[in-house]
C-alpha cells in the first residue's frame, strides 16, 4: 500500500466529510434562525451579568431592567425588523416557531416567558457592542441626570451661600458707613447688586438647560464678579471705606476663583471637584436612605416632576446585585482618573470592559452548546445518509473509479477556491461535484450489501439485529461532521498538495519581480 494510494483515500474520506458538514452547518444555521439561538442567548447572558448571584426575589427585577435596556433607541434600532407584507411573513413563521419553542421551556415563578424574552418586540439583536451596552445601561439608571442634578443644586447652594450671601454682608458693611442721606449712592450700590444676581441667575439657569458646562458657568460667574467689583469702583467715591469695600470683594474672588490673571486655577479646580459629585456618591444615590440619596432627593421641589419621577422609578426597580457591581466598578474608576470631568467617561469604560469579559464567557458558552448541537446534527445526517465511516473507508480502498472521480473533484474544488474558505462558494462547487460523483453513502441496495449483506431479493429476511454494527461508523461521522466544513475544507486544501508533491514552483521572472520588490 503505497502513500499516493493511502493519500486518496484520506482525501475521499475528507470530501465526504466537507459534504456532509456542508449540510450539516445550514441545518444548524436554519434552526439557529427560526429559534433566535444567538439572540436569545446574548439576552440571558446580559440577565447572568446583571443578576450576579442574586436570589430568586431578584431575577424579576433584573428582567425588567434588561427588557428596558433592549426598549431603549441605542439597542432597539440594531434589530431592524422586517417591514411590507412578502418581507414579514416569513419572519412572522420564525417568530411562532421561536414562541413555541420558548413556551415549551418551563417559565420562572412569576416571569411570563413570552413577555420577556424581547420585551415588546418579537426578536431582539445577536450582537450589541460594548460601548452601545455601557452607554444603555447608564442612561436607563439615570446616571447621567443624577450627576447634573448633584451639580445644579451644589451650584445654586454655592451661588447663595458662598456668593450672594457673602457679597450681599459687604454691600451691607459699606452702606452702614454712609449716612442715610445718601440715597442716590445707595440706590446704585443696589442696582449693581440686583444686576449681579439676575446674571448670576441666568449663568446657573443656562447651566441648568445643558447650555454650558460647569467649568464654562463657573468661569462666566468670575468674570460677572469681576465686572461688578470694576462696575462698583467706577461708581464709588476714593475713601477708606470703598476701599476696603473693594478689597472684600477682590479677596472674595481670589478665594473663591483664584486671581483673574492667573493662568494656573487651581482654586477653580478644587472648585469642580467640590460641585460634581463623586462616582462613589452617585452609586450611593441608588441605595435608598443613603445620605447621597437624602440629598438628591432634596434637589427637588415639586415630587411629580417627570425628571424625579425617571430617577424615583430607576432606584425603586434597580435590582441590588447591579448596585453592588457599579459601586465596585466606580471604585475602580475612581482610582484611575486624576480630574471629575473624566469619572464618567472611566465609569463608562469600566462598564465596557465588564461587560466584554462576560460577553467572552457567554460566547465559550454559546460555542460549546453549539458544538453539542452539531454532533446531534451530525448524528441525524449520519443516520439519515448512511454515512458509515468504516464503510466509506472500505469503499474508497476497493473502488478505484470513486476514489479517483473524488479525488479529481476535490483538487478541482480546492484549485478553484485558492484555498479561502467562503462557505457559498464551497457550496456551489460542491453541488456541481456531486451531480459526477456517487458518493458511498445512503440505504442503497449496493450499499446495504456490502455493509449487512442484504440483497433486494430477500424483502423477507431484512437483518435488522445487523444495524447495529453500522452505529459505531456513524458515531465516528457524527464526530467529524461536528468540526464543521472550514475545518475538513482546510484539511483537504493541505493533503491536496501533499498528494501533488506541494504547490507548484514559482516562475523564474516572478521570482526575479518579487526579488527586486
Amino acid at each position: 500500500m503505497n502513500l499516493p494510494f493511502i493519500l486518496d483515500i484520506i482525501i475521499g474520506l475528507i470530501f465526504v466529510y466537507l459534504i456532509l458538514s456542508l449540510l450539516a452547518s445550514e441545518i444548524q444555521e436554519l434552526i439557529t434562525t427560526l429559534l433566535q439561538w444567538r439572540a436569545s442567548h446574548l439576552k440571558k447572558s446580559i440577565e447572568i451579568l446583571l443578576s450576579g448571584e442574586s436570589n430568586s426575589e431578584e431575577e424579576t427585577k433584573v428582567i425588567d431592567l434588561v427588557n428596558q435596556l433592549y426598549s431603549s433607541p441605542l439597542i432597539k434600532n440594531i434589530n431592524q425588523e422586517a417591514k411590507g407584507w412578502f418581507d414579514i411573513l416569513p419572519r412572522k413563521f420564525t417568530w411562532m416557531l421561536g414562541n413555541l419553542y420558548r413556551s415549551m421551556k418551563t417559565p420562572k415563578a412569576g416571569v411570563d416567558s413570552q413577555k420577556s424574552m424581547f420585551g415588546n418586540r418579537k426578536s431582539g439583536p445577536s450582537y450589541i457592542s460594548s460601548e452601545t451596552f455601557a452607554s444603555t445601561l447608564l442612561e436607563t439608571l439615570q446616571i447621567p441626570t443624577i450627576i447634573q442634578k448633584f451639580s445644579e443644586s451644589r451650584l445654586e447652594k454655592f451661588k447663595q451661600e458662598r456668593l450672594i450671601k457673602e457679597i450681599e454682608g459687604i454691600n451691607a458693611q459699606l452702606k452702614a458707613s454712609f449716612s442715610d442721606s445718601n440715597e442716590a449712592l445707595n440706590n446704585a450700590i443696589n442696582n449693581e447688586l440686583s444686576a449681579l444676581k439676575i446674571g448670576f441667575n441666568k449663568i446657573t439657569n443656562d447651566y441648568r438647560l445643558n447650555k454650558a458646562s460647569l467649568e464654562t458657568t463657573l468661569e462666566r460667574m468670575a468674570d460677572k464678579l469681576d465686572r461688578y467689583i470694576a462696575n462698583s469702583q467706577a461708581n464709588l467715591e476714593d475713601n477708606p471705606e470703598t476701599k476696603t469695600f473693594l478689597d472684600q470683594l477682590e479677596s472674595l474672588r481670589e478665594d473663591t476663583f483664584g486671581r483673574s490673571t492667573a493662568n494656573n486655577k487651581p482654586e477653580m479646580t478644587i472648585l469642580l471637584r467640590e460641585l460634581k459629585p463623586t462616582l462613589t456618591e452617585v452609586v450611593a444615590t441608588l441605595k435608598i436612605g443613603s445620605a447621597a440619596h437624602k440629598e438628591i432627593e432634596s434637589t427637588f421641589q415639586n415630587k411629580e416632576d417627570p425628571v424625579y419621577q425617571g430617577i424615583a422609578e430607576a432606584i425603586r426597580t434597580l435590582p441590588e446585585s447591579v448596585r453592588e457591581s457599579l459601586e465596585v466598578l466606580a471604585n475602580r474608576a475612581e482610582s484611575k482618573v486624576s480630574s471629575t470631568e473624566e469619572d464618567i467617561n472611566q465609569l463608562r469604560h469600566e462598564v465596557e470592559n465588564w461587560f466584554d469579559r462576560s460577553m467572552d464567557r457567554a460566547s465559550g458558552v454559546y460555542k460549546r452548546n453549539a458544538k453539542g448541537v452539531a454532533i446531534l446534527i451530525g448524528f441525524f445526517i449520519a443516520c439519515v445518509a448512511n454515512a458509515d465511516t468504516l464503510h466509506i473507508v472500505s469503499r474508497l480502498a476497493k473502488d478505484s473509479a470513486i476514489r479517483t472521480t473524488i479525488t479529481q473533484n476535490a483538487g478541482q474544488i480546492v484549485s478553484r477556491n485558492n484555498g479561502v474558505t467562503d462557505l457559498k462558494g464551497l457550496r456551489d462547487e460542491a453541488n456541481d461535484a456531486l451531480t459526477d460523483i456517487a458518493l458511498p453513502i445512503g440505504w442503497t441496495s449496493a450499499n446495504l450489501e456490502q455493509q449487512i449483506g442484504w440483497k433486494p431479493e430477500q424483502p423477507d429476511s431484512f437483518p435488522f439485529l445487523r444495524i447495529f454494527k453500522m452505529i459505531p461508523g456513524w458515531i465516528l461521522s457524527a464526530i467529524a461532521i461536528a468540526m464543521g466544513a472550514p475545518f475538513w475544507f482546510d484539511l483537504l486544501s493541505k493533503v491536496v498538495n501533499v498528494r501533488n508533491a506541494g504547490k507548484p514552483p514559482v516562475a523564474a521572472s516572478q521570482k526575479s519581480d518579487s526579488d527586486n520588490s
